[in-house]
């Protein structure tokens, strides 16, 4: 998971295209590889976007997926 904040003395501006670039050196960090696609969500009460890897929205979905029908409702 990538987490930005924003920062007015930061080194990266997010562009207004429909994507954004996370710097090789945080992708190699969070074991993403150069073209990987990610689950972006806002947190705008914070000023955050966070990035989820595919293999990691995956691993929510199937541990959610693996609880009894009448506990999903609980969670």
């Amino acid at each position: 998971m990538v987490v930005a904040r924003r920062d007015p003395g930061g080194m990266v501006a997010v562009p207004t295209r429909p994507y954004i670039v996370i710097p090789a050196a945080l992708r190699h960090r969070c074991g993403l590889r150069a073209g990987d696609r990610v689950l972006l969500a806002a947190l705008p009460g914070e000023d955050a976007l966070t990035a989820y890897s595919f293999a990691v929205v995956d691993q929510a979905i199937r541990a959610h997926a693996a609880l009894p029908v009448g506990e999903r409702s609980r969670s």
